[in-house]
């Protein structure tokens, strides 16, 4: 029963911070993803006000 629980107390500390690891470096990713459609979309934007596109 001792090892049992030993196993589990050193699981638990081995996981304990990986959720935060993750979600933090996911949403960095997801953060560094939006400013880049959103550069892509101010470019392309730009690109069709310089050459005259009719937005009708």
């Amino acid at each position: 029963m001792k090892t049992t629980l030993l196993i589990k107390e050193i699981y638990t500390e081995a996981f304990k911070d990986l959720g935060n690891f993750l979600v933090k470096n996911y949403f960095k990713v997801f953060a560094w993803f939006s400013f880049v459609l959103f550069f892509v979309v101010l470019y392309a934007f730009i690109f069709r006000l310089s050459t005259g596109f009719a937005f009708d």
